[in-house]
C-alpha cells in the first residue's frame, strides 16, 4: 500500500495552520496590552497649575517613562499578528473547497436507492449496451479517447458489483471503496507555490529551522532567565540579596535610604557620573540646612554612613538620593536628571525592602520601609515637615507656621486652622503670595485623606469570636480632604457591617469583591458596585505617575512584632468624588481577614492604616480583640436527631397514646421555657461584633 503526498493548492488547509501558530503568539501579547478592569478606569487627578522649578525636566522624564511603558515591540507584534490573522481569515473565506468524495454506486449508475435487485440488473444491462467499448463511438467534439471509454465502463461495472456482489459490497461498507483499502493521502499544510521553486522551498525550510531550532529555545530561555533574574517585586535578584544583607532590626528611615543605594539597577547610571562630581554632590547635601542639621535632610548618623562607604558608585547614588529628598538644585542638568531618574528605581527597591522586613516581622523596619515610600514619592526628607508636600511651601514658610513647636504640623492640622489664621501665618513678605496660598489650599482640598471612624473585629454570621476562627478586621472611614468644610455627620447605620445572606456562599467567603451589601428599607440587598479609584498621587517631583495604596495591618506593641500582615487596598466600594470633583464623604469599608489566636482572652493590637503616597496621612490606634471560649458558639443541631411531634397533630396524639398520656410533651414544653429563662441574661450580652477602642493615638 502506497502513500500519497499532496500540497494545498486551493488554500483549504495552510491558512488554518498559520492562524493557529500566529494566534499562539498574538492573543497572549494582545491580552498583556489590555489593563485590568480597575486600572482601565480613568483615575482622577489633582488639578493644579503648580510646576516645580525643574518642571520641564521632570515632565520630559515622565514622558520618556510613559513611552517605555507602552511596550512598543508588543504593540508591533500585536498589530502584525492581527494583520496576518485577518488575511488568513480572508483566504479561508474565499477558498474553493472541494467536498469530500463519498463512493455511492447508485449515483454512478444513475438509479434510485430504492431500486430492487431485479431493477438494478435490468438497468445495468441497458447501460452496458450503451457504454460498452465495442459498441460506443468516440465523440471527437469532446476529445474522447478509448481510455476514457474503458474507464467509464469499468466504473459502471464496479458500481454494479458493489450492489450485487457480497465481497465488493463489504469493501464499500468497511473501507468506502469497492477495491478495499486505498493508499493513504497526506495533505501538507503548505501552499503549492512554495514547492514549485526549489529556492523558495529552501527558504521556507530555513525559516522553519530558524523559528523552531533557534528562536523558540531562545524565547523560552529568555523567559526562564528573566523569571530567575528578577524578584516578584520587580527588582534584580542581586539587588534583593544585597538589601537582605543590609537589613537590621533597628533600621530607621535613614537606614532604609542608605540600604537602597546597594541596588544594581543604579550601576548603569552611576558609572556615567564623573568622580569629580562626588565632592560637589556631598558638599551640597551636607551644607547647613534650614530645618535640620544638613540641607539634604540627613541626620548625623546618616552622614556617618555616607562617609563610611568605600564604593564610589554607591556613594554617588546615595548622595543623589539625599539631593532628591532635600530638593537641592545641583546646578548641573545631567546631575539633576539623574537625581529625578533615581527616585522611581529607589521606590521599587523600597518595596523589595518592605517584603524583606515583613519576612522578619519586626515592626520598626516595616514602618520605616512604608514611610520611605512616602518620602520618595513626595521628595520630602525623613523627619521633615509634611507641609513640604504643598505647592510653594518652603522651609521659611514652614518656620513661620510652626514657630517654636517641636512637632511638625500635618497638612490636616494646618488646614483645620481658621482661614484668617492660616493666611496670617503663611502669607506675607518673603512667604507666600495670595495666588500661591490659594493654589496650596486648592491642592489640599483634593488630597485623599482617609479618616478612620470605627474599627472592630467580627466573625461573619456568628455572635462570638472563638479560638482559631476566621476573623475580619473591619475598618470604617471616609475620605475627608484636609480643610473640608460642612462635612456631614456620620450616619450610625453606615458604621454597621451587614452580614451577607446565608445562601450567598461567595459573599461569605469574600469572593464577590465588586458587590456591596446594603440595607434598603430594612432589607439586606446585594448591589453590584464599580470599584472607585482615588486620585493619582499629587507628586510634582516624582517622574512616574503613581496610584495611591492603603495598607492595613496589626502590630504587637509589647513585642514590637507584626501580628497581622498588611492588606493592601487600591480601590474602594463607594465613589470618592462626584463628577465635578467634590468629595462625597461616603463611608468606605476596608476588611482584612486572619485567623484568631488559638487561646481565649483579650488581645490588644496597634492598628496601622498607611497611605504609601503622602506623609502624615497615616492612622495609628489601639484595637482590642476578645476571643471567647469555644463553648460560647451556638451549638449546631445534629442532623440525625429526630424532634418530637407536636401534640396537636395526628402523629403527636399517636405518640401520646404510646407513652401513656400527654405528660411527655408538656414536660418538654416546660423544659424549653426553663431553657429560655436561663439564657436571657446571656442573650442580652451577646453582640455580633466585638467593638474596639478606636481612639487615635497619633
Amino acid at each position: 500500500m502506497s502513500s500519497e503526498y499532496s500540497y494545498d493548492k486551493e488554500n483549504e488547509h495552510w491558512p488554518f495552520y498559520v492562524i493557529v501558530l500566529t494566534g499562539l503568539v498574538t492573543l497572549p501579547v494582545t491580552y498583556s496590552l489590555f489593563p485590568s478592569k480597575i486600572a482601565s478606569a480613568a483615575a482622577p487627578k489633582v488639578t493644579t497649575d503648580f510646576r516645580p522649578k525643574d518642571g520641564d525636566l521632570i515632565a520630559s522624564q515622565r514622558k520618556a517613562l510613559m513611552r517605555k511603558n507602552r511596550r512598543t515591540w508588543s504593540i508591533l507584534i500585536a498589530v502584525g499578528g492581527w494583520s496576518v490573522l485577518i488575511y488568513m481569515s480572508y483566504l479561508i473565506a474565499t477558498a474553493h473547497r472541494t467536498p469530500p468524495k463519498i463512493y455511492n454506486p447508485y449515483d454512478i449508475l444513475g438509479i434510485s436507492e430504492s431500486a430492487t435487485e431485479k431493477e438494478i440488473k435490468k438497468w445495468y444491462k441497458r447501460l452496458s449496451l450503451k457504454f460498452h467499448p465495442d459498441k460506443i463511438r468516440l465523440d471527437a467534439s469532446k476529445n474522447e479517447t478509448i481510455e476514457d471509454v474503458n474507464a467509464k465502463y469499468a466504473e459502471l461495472t464496479q458500481a454494479y458489483q458493489a450492489l450485487t456482489d457480497e465481497v465488493v459490497r463489504e469493501n464499500v461498507i468497511n473501507f468506502g471503496h469497492p477495491d478495499g483499502k486505498q493508499p493513504f493521502s497526506y495533505g501538507i499544510a503548505l501552499p503549492s507555490w512554495l514547492v514549485q521553486d526549489q529556492r523558495v522551498t529552501a527558504l521556507v525550510m530555513g525559516l522553519y529551522s530558524f523559528l523552531f531550532l533557534l528562536m523558540l529555545p531562545y524565547a523560552v530561555g529568555s523567559w526562564w532567565y528573566g523569571l530567575q533574574r528578577v524578584s516578584k517585586d520587580g527588582v534584580l535578584m542581586e539587588s534583593a540579596n544585597n538589601l537582605f544583607r543590609e537589613y537590621k532590626e533597628d533600621t530607621d528611615e535613614g537606614g532604609v535610604i542608605t540600604a537602597l543605594s546597594v541596588g544594581k539597577e543604579f550601576e548603569e547610571h552611576a558609572s556615567k557620573i564623573d568622580e569629580s562630581h562626588l565632592t560637589k554632590l556631598e558638599s551640597r547635601i551636607l551644607a547647613e540646612g534650614e530645618l535640620g542639621p544638613f540641607a539634604g535632610g540627613l541626620t548625623v548618623k546618616d552622614k556617618t554612613k555616607l562617609e563610611d562607604l568605600d564604593d564610589a558608585d554607591r556613594r554617588k547614588v546615595l548622595a543623589l538620593l539625599w539631593a532628591y529628598l532635600g530638593r537641592i538644585d545641583l546646578d548641573d542638568p545631567a546631575l539633576n536628571a539623574f537625581k529625578y531618574k533615581f527616585a522611581p528605581i529607589a521606590h521599587s527597591l523600597a518595596n523589595s525592602f518592605t517584603s524583606i522586613a515583613l519576612a522578619y516581622g519586626n515592626a520598626g523596619p516595616i514602618l520605616a520601609a512604608f514611610r520611605t515610600s512616602q518620602h520618595l514619592i513626595q521628595a520630602v526628607p525623613p523627619n521633615a515637615s509634611p507641609l513640604l508636600q504643598l505647592p510653594y511651601f518652603t522651609p521659611k514658610v514652614i518656620r513661620s507656621i510652626e514657630g517654636d513647636s517641636r512637632l511638625h504640623h500635618t497638612i490636616e492640622q494646618f488646614m483645620d486652622l481658621p482661614d484668617t489664621k492660616r493666611r496670617k501665618l503663611a502669607v506675607g513678605h518673603g512667604l507666600l503670595s495670595e495666588n500661591e496660598y490659594k493654589t496650596a489650599v486648592d491642592v489640599s482640598l483634593q488630597l485623599p485623606y482617609f479618616r478612620v471612624a470605627k474599627a472592630f473585629f467580627k466573625v461573619t454570621g456568628e455572635k462570638f469570636i472563638i479560638p482559631s476562627s476566621l476573623v475580619s478586621l473591619v475598618v470604617k472611614g471616609r475620605f475627608i480632604p484636609p480643610g473640608s468644610e460642612k462635612v456631614p455627620e456620620v450616619n450610625e447605620i453606615d458604621l454597621e457591617d451587614i452580614d451577607p445572606p446565608e445562601d450567598d456562599l461567595e459573599a461569605l467567603l469574600g469572593k464577590n469583591k465588586n458587590k456591596k451589601i446594603k440595607t434598603v428599607d430594612g432589607k439586606v440587598v446585594i448591589q453590584d458596585e464599580t470599584p472607585s479609584l482615588p486620585p493619582k498621587a499629587f507628586a510634582p517631583y516624582y517622574v512616574r505617575e503613581h496610584a495611591p495604596k492603603w495598607s492595613v495591618f496589626l502590630t504587637d506593641s509589647k513585642q514590637g512584632k507584626m501580628a497581622v500582615p498588611p492588606f493592601t487596598f487600591t480601590s474602594f466600594d463607594e465613589p470618592i468624588t462626584t463628577a465635578d470633583g467634590k468629595p462625597t464623604y461616603a463611608m468606605q469599608t476596608l476588611k482584612a481577614q486572619f485567623q484568631a489566636p488559638p487561646q481565649r482572652g483579650q488581645y490588644t493590637f496597634v492598628m496601622h492604616v498607611i497611605c504609601d503616597s503622602y506623609v502624615g496621612f497615616d492612622t495609628k490606634m489601639e484595637v482590642t480583640l476578645k476571643v471567647d471560649d469555644a463553648s460560647m458558639a451556638a451549638p449546631q443541631k445534629d442532623d440525625d436527631e429526630i424532634s418530637e411531634p407536636d401534640e396537636d397533630t395526628i402523629a403527636g396524639q399517636m405518640q401520646a397514646l404510646k407513652t401513656g398520656g400527654l405528660s411527655a410533651p408538656q414536660s418538654k414544653k416546660k423544659a424549653v421555657e426553663s431553657d429560655d429563662e436561663s439564657g436571657t441574661d446571656d442573650d442580652d450580652n451577646d453582640t455580633s461584633e466585638t467593638n474596639t477602642d478606636t481612639e487615635d493615638e497619633s
